[in-house]
């Protein structure tokens, strides 16, 4: 992974107002991955709308990482039902 596309975790958290501690938590959840390079430690690109996304939960509502992780997989589950309903009318279409 090349460092341009990486944010630094410090960075981030001076940013958002977060403890570096906070981004350790999110990664021991599986809510985020971090990567460490030269004893250094950064959020890829492709984990940085989801980082601040938990960081706006966290912070804006005071929602616990616990409900964040709770919170994730019901999206992850209404989003496969609503993958499941288009692949349905998909196929009641044929029949009509």
């Amino acid at each position: 992974m090349q460092k341009e596309e990486l944010v630094s975790i410090k960075e981030f958290c001076e940013s958002h107002n977060l403890e570096v501690s906070f981004i350790y938590s999110m990664q021991q959840y599986g809510l985020v991955e971090i990567a460490m390079i030269e004893e250094r430690v950064y959020l890829p690109l492709s984990q940085l709308a989801q980082a601040e996304r938990i960081a706006r939960l966290y912070s804006d509502l005071g929602i616990n990482l616990e409900g964040i992780d709770a919170i994730g997989h019901l999206l992850q589950r209404l989003e496969s039902m609503q993958q499941e309903i288009t692949n349905l009318k998909n196929r009641l279409s044929l029949y009509e």
